[in-house]
């Protein structure tokens, strides 16, 4: 069981009603407590007016911390029959763009953080990635399998500019011919067109756009550090004129809050050169829940119990519902009418469903560097 312990306001993890709710740049305030947490907290009045105090007080933006970290594995293996790749690479866990809807978030929980204010505030940087995907292809028994890049958290998020583990893994990538798709919602892809282009041209590469409203008041509250949603479609472009097969990713799909824009954003993306499209509905995994639904109080008040109703009788009237068959699209009618506009839309634009299907037959292992400085030749 849970113990519960008093703490003054100075130390509390959700700001009172009248505080502060938002701040610039982050998706939520709120440190909510993860399912293993061994201790529930309350707010008190210490008798000298500090709920009143701190109520009035400006709250800083907090600063993002990069934690680095050496880990003993880069690849993640997938057995999920709803998803359509068979290994994963995440450079980072955490995610600075700050998405309220983030169904990663959880994940923090696993480290002992917040999957609220310390997912997108407190990063974990796998800076030795590059190093541990090498020894992984270097493995006689590896057999190459369908990657993903960024499966979980964003690769080219804000720390990216500066620590460039996501462009070692790619360099690695290339130099073993081993294909792969990548997931992102940043420019910051743009840097690596130099390697993905003619990766792209052997049939090694495709990268996926998520776009999930073009209207930029929406997208700064939803996704707070992301790039806004015209910065997007240049990408796109940019992808599409380098040769590079560019998908886009109208996920998730919020009842009521951008699933009105459906059509309009397969249109601008295709007007940009995406040839492909998916799209997946909301999910609200463990904390994810909770914390969607205080952002859905605070930014669309009016709207949030005909969203919540909405997601329920997509869900058979939960919340969420975890299971493979329903998970990405839902159930019941109203699921039903967002894959036909959808279905209708991606044909008469063009945009295939299918995923761009990429050449395994290509890889190589990598030379491994001997301890004389040469090289194995019989690697």
């Amino acid at each position: 069981m849970k113990t519960v312990r008093r703490i003054d306001a100075a130390e509390r993890d959700e700001p009172a009603a009248n505080a502060r709710e938002t701040l610039k740049g982050r998706g939520t305030v709120w440190a909510i407590e993860h399912r293993y947490t061994q201790q529930a907290r309350e707010a008190y009045d210490d008798g000298w007016g500090t709920l009143d105090q701190q109520a009035t007080e400006e709250t800083l933006p907090p600063a993002t911390t990069i934690i680095e970290e050496r880990v003993k594995s880069i690849l993640s293996s997938n057995d999920s029959p709803d998803i359509s790749f068979d290994l994963s690479i995440n450079p980072y866990r955490g995610c600075e763009h700050g998405c309220i809807y983030c169904f990663a978030r959880p994940t923090h929980s696993y480290l002992n953080l917040s999957p609220g204010l310390d997912f997108e505030t407190r990063i974990i940087a796998k800076v030795n990635a590059a190093e541990r995907l090498r020894e992984a292809f270097a493995s006689r028994s590896y057999t190459p399998l369908l990657l993903n890049l960024g499966s979980a958290t964003d690769a080219y998020q804000p720390a990216e500019r500066k620590l460039r583990i996501t462009r070692s893994v790619i360099e690695v990538l290339a130099e073993c011919a081993h294909p792969f798709s990548l997931v992102s919602k940043s420019s910051g892809v743009e840097r690596d067109i130099d390697l993905i282009a003619p990766m792209a041209q052997r049939g090694l590469a495709a990268v996926y756009m998520s776009v999930t409203s073009l209207d930029p008041e929406l997208a700064r509250i939803l996704e707070p550090r992301a790039a806004s949603p015209q910065r997007r479609l240049r990408t796109i472009a940019a992808l599409a004129g380098a040769g590079v097969p560019v998908g886009v990713s109208v996920s998730p799909i919020i009842p009521f809050i951008n699933e009105p824009e459906l059509e309009r954003i397969l249109e601008a993306a295709a007007a940009a050169g995406a040839s492909s499209a998916f799209s997946i509905v909301l999910r609200l995994p463990w904390e994810v829940n909770p914390l969607f639904q205080q952002w859905l109080e605070r930014h669309f008040p009016q709207r949030a119990a005909r969203v919540m109703a909405r997601v329920r009788e997509m869900r058979g009237g939960r919340d969420y519902d975890a299971r493979f068959v329903a998970r990405m699209k839902g159930e019941g009618v109203w699921a039903q009418l967002l894959s036909q506009r959808f279905e209708k839309a991606a044909t008469r634009l063009g945009l295939k469903r299918e995923r761009v299907e990429l050449d395994l037959t290509q890889f190589r292992r990598p030379l491994k560097a001997r301890t004389d400085g040469q090289q194995d030749l019989f690697a």
